[in-house]
């Protein structure tokens, strides 16, 4: 199944969203991010916190949500937004009808400088438990109403 964390600069919290995801999954899922607006360069203490959890995202860029609504884009099963602005933003049609929610966590990037550690793994942290609550969802067993119910109940989670 594929996920699509989005984000409204690409840089930070969706990078790490996808990240997690596709470490955690076991195969089950295939885990982009994107943003509405993308800065072009992803943010390096979101690598930072990554290789430290010890996940590499070699591949990691920047990119805009339109990747994602043209017609070879892969077929969507989620679509999360993981920032307050993204969510409030009018998306493209995604293909395929995917599930959508709103899973926010506040922006590390805007926190002071000597606090951007912290942030990070904190904003990590949040992403880390909502994606294994998220794994741990009965997908094939669940109808859709459900499902979509349950990933949006997982925003819920932890602090945002």
């Amino acid at each position: 199944m594929n996920v699509l964390f989005l984000c409204t600069g690409n840089s930070a919290r969706s990078i790490m969203a996808e990240g997690l995801l596709n470490k955690y999954s076991n195969g089950r899922f295939q885990a982009f991010s994107a943003g509405s607006f993308p800065t072009g360069q992803v943010n390096p203490s979101a690598l930072e916190r990554l290789e430290l959890e010890g996940i590499t995202l070699a591949d990691a860029r920047s990119k805009s949500w339109d990747e994602f609504a043209k017609p070879d884009a892969p077929v969507l099963d989620f679509v999360i937004t993981v920032c307050n602005n993204a969510a409030k933003e009018v998306c493209p049609v995604w293909p395929g009808q995917p599930i959508t929610a709103h899973w926010g966590v506040f922006d590390p990037a805007a926190a002071e400088e000597n606090e951007k550690r912290m942030a990070f793994a904190k904003a990590f942290a949040i992403l880390e438990r909502r994606i294994a609550l998220f794994t741990s969802l009965p997908i094939a067993s669940l109808e859709r109403m459900a499902l979509e119910r349950q990933v949006r109940e997982i925003g819920n989670t932890g602090e945002a």
